[in-house]
C-alpha cells in the first residue's frame, strides 16, 4: 500500500468539499450581512425600510442557498 493511498482514506473531505463548504458558509454570512440593519434609533418611530427586498426576500434566499451548497459539499463523493 503507498502512503499517498492511505494519506486519501484518512480524511472525510477532499479538498472540493472543503471548497464548496467555505462557498456556502460564505453565502450564509453574506445573506446574513444583508439582513441586518433598518431599525429606527427612536422606539417610538415605525421604519418602513425593515421590510426592503433586501432584507425580507433576498437575504433568506441567500441564507437557504447557502445551507444547500454546504449539504451538496457533504453529499459529493
Amino acid at each position: 500500500m503507498s502512503t499517498s493511498n492511505n494519506n486519501e482514506n484518512r480524511f472525510a473531505f477532499g479538498k472540493e468539499n472543503y471548497k464548496w463548504l467555505l462557498i456556502g458558509l460564505g453565502i450564509i454570512i453574506l445573506g446574513y450581512i444583508l439582513m441586518i440593519g433598518g431599525g429606527s434609533d427612536d422606539p417610538k418611530v415605525f421604519n418602513e425600510e425593515i421590510f426592503s427586498f433586501r432584507r425580507v426576500t433576498l437575504a433568506p434566499i441567500l441564507i437557504l442557498g447557502g445551507f444547500v451548497t454546504i449539504i451538496y459539499a457533504i453529499m459529493k463523493k
